[in-house]
Protein backbone atom coordinates (compact mmCIF):
# COMPACT_ATOMS: atom_id res chain seq x y z
CA UNK A 1 0.00 0.00 0.00
CA UNK A 2 1.51 3.63 -0.85
CA UNK A 3 1.22 6.52 1.74
CA UNK A 4 -0.44 8.45 -0.51
CA UNK A 5 -3.98 6.16 -0.03
CA UNK A 6 -3.85 6.89 4.00
CA UNK A 7 -5.35 9.88 5.69
CA UNK A 8 -3.08 11.58 8.18
CA UNK A 9 -4.47 13.12 11.58
CA UNK A 10 -8.55 12.54 12.30
CA UNK A 11 -9.48 9.57 14.05
CA UNK A 12 -13.02 9.36 11.89
CA UNK A 13 -10.92 9.26 8.99
CA UNK A 14 -8.11 6.70 9.69
CA UNK A 15 -7.78 3.52 7.60
CA UNK A 16 -7.66 0.44 9.34
CA UNK A 17 -4.55 -1.88 8.72
CA UNK A 18 -3.24 -5.28 9.97
CA UNK A 19 -0.15 -5.44 11.75
CA UNK A 20 1.09 -7.18 9.27
CA UNK A 21 1.35 -4.47 7.06
CA UNK A 22 2.85 -2.11 9.63
CA UNK A 23 5.33 -4.67 9.40
CA UNK A 24 5.54 -3.95 5.80
CA UNK A 25 7.41 -0.14 6.76
CA UNK A 26 10.47 -1.36 8.57
CA UNK A 27 12.78 1.01 6.11
CA UNK A 28 14.31 4.36 6.98
CA UNK A 29 12.38 5.22 3.66
CA UNK A 30 9.06 4.15 5.17
CA UNK A 31 8.97 4.37 9.36
CA UNK A 32 5.55 2.82 10.58
CA UNK A 33 5.47 2.07 14.34
CA UNK A 34 2.15 1.26 16.36
CA UNK A 35 1.81 2.66 19.71
CA UNK A 36 -1.43 1.77 21.44
CA UNK A 37 -3.20 0.33 18.42
CA UNK A 38 -2.64 3.52 17.05
CA UNK A 39 -0.25 3.86 13.70
CA UNK A 40 2.22 6.44 13.17
CA UNK A 41 4.45 7.00 10.16
CA UNK A 42 7.19 8.58 11.50
CA UNK A 43 9.74 8.68 8.07
CA UNK A 44 9.54 12.57 8.09
CA UNK A 45 10.56 12.84 11.95
CA UNK A 46 13.74 11.14 11.72
CA UNK A 47 16.06 13.25 11.69
CA UNK A 48 14.00 15.50 14.21
CA UNK A 49 13.82 12.57 16.93
CA UNK A 50 15.77 14.12 19.92
CA UNK A 51 16.53 10.37 20.62
CA UNK A 52 18.27 9.84 16.94
CA UNK A 53 17.00 8.03 14.05
CA UNK A 54 18.36 4.46 14.98
CA UNK A 55 15.63 4.33 18.19
CA UNK A 56 12.75 4.90 15.69
CA UNK A 57 14.81 2.61 12.90
CA UNK A 58 14.95 -0.08 15.43
CA UNK A 59 11.10 -0.05 16.25
CA UNK A 60 10.26 0.21 12.61
CA UNK A 61 7.23 -1.93 11.70
CA UNK A 62 6.69 -3.03 15.09
CA UNK A 63 4.62 -2.33 18.06
CA UNK A 64 6.61 0.40 20.63
CA UNK A 65 3.77 1.04 22.92
CA UNK A 66 5.78 -0.28 25.89
CA UNK A 67 8.95 1.58 25.19
CA UNK A 68 7.34 4.79 23.91
CA UNK A 69 5.58 4.30 28.02
CA UNK A 70 9.37 3.50 29.26
CA UNK A 71 10.90 6.57 28.09
CA UNK A 72 8.01 9.39 30.07
CA UNK A 73 7.47 11.21 26.95
CA UNK A 74 6.30 14.76 27.61
CA UNK A 75 2.98 16.09 27.21
CA UNK A 76 4.55 18.28 24.24
CA UNK A 77 6.23 15.30 22.64
CA UNK A 78 2.45 13.39 23.20
CA UNK A 79 0.61 16.10 21.56
CA UNK A 80 3.17 16.25 18.44
CA UNK A 81 3.15 12.47 17.55
CA UNK A 82 -0.74 12.69 16.57
CA UNK A 83 0.10 14.73 13.26
CA UNK A 84 1.90 11.40 12.17
CA UNK A 85 -1.22 9.54 13.15
CA UNK A 86 -1.74 7.51 9.72
CA UNK A 87 -3.72 4.66 10.47
CA UNK A 88 -5.33 2.64 13.04
CA UNK A 89 -4.74 -1.20 13.63
CA UNK A 90 -8.15 -3.73 12.56
CA UNK A 91 -10.18 -4.26 15.71
CA UNK A 92 -9.34 -8.19 15.20
CA UNK A 93 -5.98 -7.12 15.81
CA UNK A 94 -6.04 -4.79 18.52
CA UNK A 95 -4.20 -5.31 21.69
CA UNK A 96 -5.17 -4.16 25.40
CA UNK A 97 -2.13 -2.17 26.72
CA UNK A 98 -2.21 -2.73 31.00
CA UNK A 99 -0.77 0.76 31.27
CA UNK A 100 -1.05 3.91 29.59
CA UNK A 101 0.13 6.98 31.11
CA UNK A 102 -1.60 7.72 34.18
CA UNK A 103 -2.08 3.92 35.36
CA UNK A 104 1.61 3.87 34.81
CA UNK A 105 2.42 6.91 37.42
CA UNK A 106 -0.34 5.41 39.48
CA UNK A 107 1.22 2.49 40.12
CA UNK A 108 4.38 3.75 40.65
CA UNK A 109 3.37 6.52 43.17
CA UNK A 110 1.74 3.61 45.01
CA UNK A 111 4.83 1.89 44.96
CA UNK A 112 6.78 4.31 46.24
CA UNK A 113 4.25 5.00 49.27
CA UNK A 114 4.60 1.28 50.16
CA UNK A 115 8.18 1.19 50.00
CA UNK A 116 8.61 4.36 52.43
CA UNK A 117 6.06 2.71 54.59
CA UNK A 118 7.78 -0.12 54.80
CA UNK A 119 11.37 1.53 55.23
CA UNK A 120 9.57 3.53 58.01
CA UNK A 121 8.57 0.29 60.06
CA UNK A 122 11.94 -1.09 59.36
CA UNK A 123 13.73 0.92 62.54
CA UNK A 124 10.54 0.96 64.71
CA UNK A 125 11.47 -3.15 64.42
CA UNK A 126 15.59 -2.61 64.58
CA UNK A 127 14.38 -0.47 68.09
CA UNK A 128 12.04 -3.24 69.45
CA UNK A 129 14.93 -6.26 68.86
CA UNK A 130 17.27 -4.27 70.02
CA UNK A 131 15.10 -3.30 73.54
CA UNK A 132 14.47 -7.31 73.59
CA UNK A 133 18.25 -7.69 73.62
CA UNK A 134 18.92 -5.54 76.02
CA UNK A 135 16.32 -6.53 78.56
CA UNK A 136 17.68 -10.04 78.15
CA UNK A 137 21.27 -9.12 78.99
CA UNK A 138 19.71 -6.67 81.71
CA UNK A 139 17.79 -9.58 83.61
CA UNK A 140 21.11 -12.58 82.90
CA UNK A 141 23.24 -9.70 84.42
CA UNK A 142 20.91 -8.95 87.38
CA UNK A 143 20.18 -12.66 88.36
Amino acid sequence: MSLSSYHYGKMADLQRVTRAQVAEHNTNSSVWMCIENQVYDLTTFLDQHPGGSEVLLKLAGHDATEQYEDIGHSTDARLMKDKYLVAEIVDEEKMTYSNDGEELFEKETIEAENKSDSTTMDPMVFVAILAVVFAIIYYFLLY
